[in-house]
C-alpha cells in the first residue's frame, strides 16, 4: 500500500496563472502549499481559502462527486463541510478540473495525541445520524467503501499478515472473533445511505476541542453506513463508545459488528500506512484495533 504516485504536479508560479486567468478577484491572495493525501494536493489560498487539485487522473470522478452532491446536501448537516466555493476548469498548465473550498481553522484530528472526549463522540454520532439518509438511485457508488464486508476479504487478510509481520503483539485472535462476527451479521437491510466514506481522524478539524468540519468527501457515496460508524473506533477514547451510538440512536446489534468489521480493516491499514512511512497513522491504527478487542470483548461477555 505505498502512497500512489502523482500523474500531476503543479508549480506555484503555474497555480498562480490560473488563479489569475479564471479568478483574478483572489490575484492578491497569498499561496502557500500544505500537504497531499491520496488523492489531492492542498494549497491554502489567503486566510480563509483552500484549494484542493487531483494528484491523479483517477480521482477525478471522486472531485466530480464533490461538486455535485456538497451543494446539495451539505447545508442540512450539523457540522460544516467544504461545499464547493469555486470549481476551476482544466488548462494547458493542469488539465484537470480543481476546486476552492473554504478553509477551516483548526487542527486535523491525526495530529491530536489524544484520543477525543466523550462531547465529541456525541457531537460524532449526531453528524452522522443526519448525513446517514437513503440516498437516491443516481447517487454515486464506490466498490471499496460501503460495501458487503465479504467483498473485502482479500484486503483484509494481506493487510493482516503485513501487520503480524511488522508486530506479533497484535491480538489476531481477537481481530477475526471480529472480522467474523462482522461477516455473520445481517446485512444492510433498506435503503442504500449516504455515507462520507472516509471517516477517519484526518478528515476532522478540531477547534476548541470539538469537530469544526468534516473534510475530504472523495469517497461520498451510497452504502452501508457502519463504514462511517467504524471512524468512532478510530477516534474516541473505549468509554466514549457507548455514548457515541446513543447519540447516532441506530445502534442495533448487527449494526455495531459491521462497524466493527469495517474498523478493523480500518485499523490494520493505519498501521500499515504508518509502517510504510506515516508515523502518526500508526498511533491512529493502534488506537482501533485497541477499541475493537474491547468492544468486542464486551460483547462477548
Amino acid at each position: 500500500m505505498i502512497w500512489p504516485e502523482a500523474d500531476y504536479e503543479l508549480s506555484e508560479s503555474d497555480l498562480r496563472r490560473m488563479l489569475d486567468g479564471q479568478f483574478p478577484a483572489y490575484r492578491r491572495k497569498t499561496l502557500a502549499r500544505l500537504n497531499e493525501g491520496f488523492d489531492n494536493v492542498l494549497w491554502r489560498l489567503g486566510d480563509d481559502l483552500i484549494i484542493r487539485l487531483p494528484r491523479r487522473a483517477i480521482s477525478v470522478p471522486l472531485l466530480e462527486n464533490e461538486i455535485r452532491w456538497l451543494p446539495r446536501l451539505g447545508p442540512r448537516l450539523p457540522i460544516d463541510v467544504p461545499i464547493p466555493v469555486h470549481v476551476g476548469a482544466p488548462t494547458t498548465l493542469f488539465p484537470l478540473p480543481w476546486v476552492i473550498v473554504p478553509w477551516y481553522e483548526g487542527v486535523a484530528g491525526d495530529e491530536v495525541a489524544e484520543p477525543a472526549s466523550v462531547a465529541v463522540a456525541r457531537q460524532l454520532g449526531e453528524f452522522l445520524r443526519v448525513l446517514h439518509r437513503p440516498a437516491p438511485p443516481e447517487a454515486p457508488e464506490n466498490p471499496f467503501r460501503g460495501v458487503h464486508l465479504g467483498e473485502r476479504g482479500t484486503t483484509f487478510e494481506e493487510r493482516m499478515n503485513f501487520v503480524l509481520d511488522q508486530d506479533e503483539r497484535v491480538d489476531e485472535v481477537a481481530l477475526r472473533r471480529a472480522w467474523a462476527r462482522a461477516l455473520e451479521a445481517t446485512p444492510l437491510e433498506g435503503p442504500r445511505q449516504w455515507i462520507h466514506g472516509d471517516l477517519h481522524p484526518a478528515n476532522l478539524i478540531f477547534a476548541d476541542g470539538l469537530i469544526r468540519a468534516v473534510v475530504d468527501f472523495g469517497d461520498f457515496c451510497a452504502g452501508d453506513p457502519a463504514t462511517d460508524l467504524a471512524g468512532a473506533w478510530m477516534l474516541v477514547t473505549p468509554d466514549a463508545l457507548d455514548e457515541f451510538l446513543h447519540a447516532y440512536g441506530k445502534n442495533d446489534r448487527d449494526l455495531v459488528a459491521r462497524a466493527l468489521g469495517w474498523a478493523t480493516l480500518f485499523g490494520l491499514m493505519f498501521v500499515q500506512l504508518g509502517a510504510e512511512g506515516r508515523a502518526h497513522y500508526e498511533r491512529i491504527g493502534r488506537r482501533t484495533l485497541e477499541n475493537v478487542t474491547g468492544f468486542s470483548a464486551k460483547l462477548d461477555s
